[in-house]
């Protein structure tokens, strides 16, 4: 099968994994009518070109001006967007667009202009990084402005084409005639324009009084709704801790130690969202000791992974059943006895069976080399994340690997994991939201030439891919959790925890869903 995505879209797969939907406890309070919601991003959201926004943060800050052809539920149920029905096939899905869509510019909303941002991010020109991501490899667009339907269709049968316009912006208006005026502005149908941007500092909003096509028709009508949004780039989470506390901020996404104390403060509000898993993968490329699947059993069965999974989330973790974050559009548990058991004896025994024997230094010696791995992570992820790595060098110097931990940060991941190559396992977050967008990442041509980083090669896998891809409904999802089984099997990747972190909320509701925000869900309220 036809696989997915380049090399540079592993970057957009590790800064897509945020915050997803979840259960608030929020602030109660009378609705306040009006006003200004203050929400902290953690870094500068960048371009904001829908086709070229590769951060997380980037979607976040879009989700306020631009709408998706359909949306989804907490629990993964798709609702109307931008179309009001649809007909799936396995290879095509028809959008019948509401009629009284409007831009940002008042210009009409139509078929062709939905159809001219899907063919603008395949077009191998545009060099779009959510291509193979966001947008299924080979799929083109038809509209008939007549009949007001615009048609999604792929070279193949595609389990997920509903579902992956779900995450699809759609610009419209003066944007769509020049991209580059979106680089730093907006032009959607969303219930929120951009009127002021400055970068590294704060992002404008104001809304729109007129919208009201929403997910299921959802309208800027109700009560408590904020006339602007402020978004504050606030990279410091106790420095965002301290906003929300002040009353400053109405809302933040907390990963870190701050967390503790914000959910003791009266009046916070607090939801808990998924927030992408925390996992490691082994290099298996010829020259790597993680090529032989005796090795990569036995520095698995080496880690306690429960109690890696609570260093990790700093005990604020979940059981991880999968790969896809929520909402998940399949529900199946494909890790639960798939991965070897915490055995340290088991380990060292299979180390010594294969050859590997412990030097003078202790040490395991094969032929004359030393069992040396080079342990890869990302700096900027917090005191979590530099300690799971430093207990899994820990744990694997105990059974006589020597190993050496290589933080980086997160704009030389990339690079370390495709041009250098110069690691043999990588403590790698990723969030995704659909199985599809992971499948040329775990398998297909190697890095540097392709974007199968890792030099998997399990036919297990690529076999059940080729048939879930063709599959619907529950069908395609049984195919596809046995196929991440398969992965967990042969130990080419090690599942850990489904991290989750604190979307905080002072003064206001809101929903954050997949990384966005469910805009018409934001509501002030009195202070309390």
């Amino acid at each position: 099968m036809k696989k997915t995505a380049p090399v540079a879209a592993l970057a957009t797969l590790s800064l897509l994994a945020t915050a997803c939907g979840g259960t608030s406890d929020g602030p109660s309070g009378k609705a306040a009518e009006g006003g200004t919601f203050s929400f902290a991003l953690s870094a500068d959201p960048g371009v904001l070109d829908p086709a070229m926004g590769v951060l997380g943060v980037t979607n976040t800050t879009l989700s306020l001006a631009y709408d998706t052809l359909v949306a989804n539920s907490p629990e993964g149920k798709i609702l109307p967007g931008l179309a009001e029905k649809w007909d799936v096939k396995p290879d095509r899905v028809t959008f019948t667009l509401r009629k009284n869509v409007t831009c940002s510019d008042g210009s009409k909303l139509t078929p062709s202009d939905v159809a001219e941002n899907v063919n603008h991010i395949a077009d191998p020109a545009t060099k779009s990084p959510v291509y193979g991501v966001l947008v299924p490899v080979g799929m083109k667009a038809e509209a008939d402005d007549a009949a007001g339907t615009v048609t999604l269709s792929t070279p193949q049968p595609f389990s997920f084409i509903l579902e992956s316009s779900t995450l699809m912006f759609v610009v419209c208006g003066k944007g769509l005639k020049d991209r580059s005026s979106i680089a730093h502005a907006t032009s959607g149908s969303g219930p929120y324009t951009l009127t002021e941007a400055v970068p590294s500092d704060h992002y404008t909003f104001k809304l729109r009084e007129d919208y009201a096509w929403g997910p299921n028709g959802a309208a800027t009508k109700g009560s408590g709704m904020p006339e602007k949004v402020v978004l504050r780039v606030v990279p410091n989470e106790q420095t965002a801790a301290n906003m929300l506390i002040s009353g400053d901020l109405n809302g933040a996404i907390i990963y870190g130690a701050d967390r503790k104390r914000l959910e003791a403060t009266p009046g916070m509000g607090k939801a808990t969202m998924s927030a992408g898993n925390g996992q490691f993968f082994y290099h298996q490329g010829d020259d790597r000791p993680a090529k032989d699947p005796a090795i990569r059993k036995a520095l698995t069965q080496a880690v306690n992974l429960p109690e890696l999974a609570g260093i990790a989330s700093s005990g604020t973790g979940r059981p991880v059943t999968g790969l896809v974050g929520d909402p998940k559009p399949c529900q199946g548990d494909g890790v639960t006895g798939h991965v070897p058991a915490f055995d340290p004896a088991a380990a060292s025994a299979a180390l010594d069976a294969a050859g590997w024997k412990a030097g003078a230094d202790g040490v395991r010696v094969k032929d004359g080399k030393r069992l040396s791995l080079r342990l890869l992570y990302v700096t900027t992820k917090g005191a979590s994340t530099q300690a799971a790595n430093e207990y899994l060098a820990a744990t694997w110097k105990k059974i006589g690997v020597d190993v050496t931990l290589n933080g980086v940060i997160d704009t030389k991941l990339s690079e370390s994991l495709n041009a250098t190559q110069d690691w043999d396992v990588v403590w790698l977050p990723i969030g995704v939201t659909l199985p599809t967008q992971l499948v040329g990442f775990l398998s297909g041509p190697a890095a540097p030439k392709g974007a199968n980083f890792a030099h998997l090669a399990n036919e297990r896998y690529e076999k059940l891919v080729a048939e879930a891809v063709t599959k619907p409904g529950e069908e395609g999802c049984k195919l596809w959790t046995e196929s991440e089984s398969a992965l967990y099997d042969a130990a080419d990747l090690v599942p850990v925890v489904e991290n989750t972190v604190l979307v905080a909320q002072r003064n206001a509701t809101f929903t954050v869903q997949a990384g966005l925000f469910v805009p018409t869900s934001i509501r002030m309220t009195e202070a309390g």
